[in-house]
């Protein structure tokens, strides 16, 4: 079944077009906090794409990266009680626990490593807020671990996105569905392990 080759080949058309940085804006903002794709997903290809402009997109991407937070952030400060039912049907309870965990050791550190963390960027948004966390230390760390985060992917594609794209989607199909295969061998070992 072909499944990732037109869906690589279509990522990489929507890559290149004029708007997709406003796209790459909205994903980047919804992720923060509560949609489930990651921003790099557009990243990436975009970067790789337009490599000159890739330094660009990963400023755009923290950019309103950080914005989004600030609704998570709102969000668990104005309604968490009403959003922690939905977090863990959403089966999400807990990475939601492990967050305020972490929040409870680390503080504001949390932030900064959060941006790099298996949890859901978005758990860490709204237990921020709901623990009524100081707003510029969360503002600070979240541009700091965001930005690092978006930039190394940039940096990274940018760099070997033009050399080996061509190289790489003759391949794409094996590589798509070894990737669900980790993917899903991940999740099994992490349930194991919770």
């Amino acid at each position: 079944m072909r499944l990732f080759g037109p869906l690589y080949d279509r990522v990489m058309m929507w890559s290149r077009h004029r708007h997709a940085p406003r796209y790459l804006a909205g994903l980047s903002f919804a992720e923060s906090s509560f949609f489930p794709v990651p921003p790099d997903v557009m990243l990436a290809p975009m970067a790789a794409a337009r490599p000159d402009r890739a330094m660009r997109l990963a400023l755009i991407t923290t950019v309103f990266s950080v914005l989004g937070g600030l609704l998570g952030y709102l969000l668990g400060y104005l309604a968490f009680e009403l959003l922690q039912p939905v977090i863990e049907g959403a089966g999400y309870g807990e990475e939601l626990i492990r967050a305020q965990e972490w929040f409870s050791v680390w503080g504001v550190w949390v932030v900064l490593v959060a941006g790099f963390s298996p949890i859901p960027y978005k758990l860490f948004t709204v237990t921020a807020g709901a623990l009524s966390m100081a707003l510029l230390p969360f503002v600070v760390a979240s541009f700091l671990g965001r930005g690092a985060r978006f930039f190394a992917v940039a940096l990274i594609i940018s760099w070997l996105g033009p050399r080996v794209e061509p190289r790489l989607r003759p391949y794409i199909e094996w590589i798509g569905w070894a990737s669900v295969i980790l993917l899903v061998l991940a999740v099994i070992i992490y349930q194991l392990q919770g």
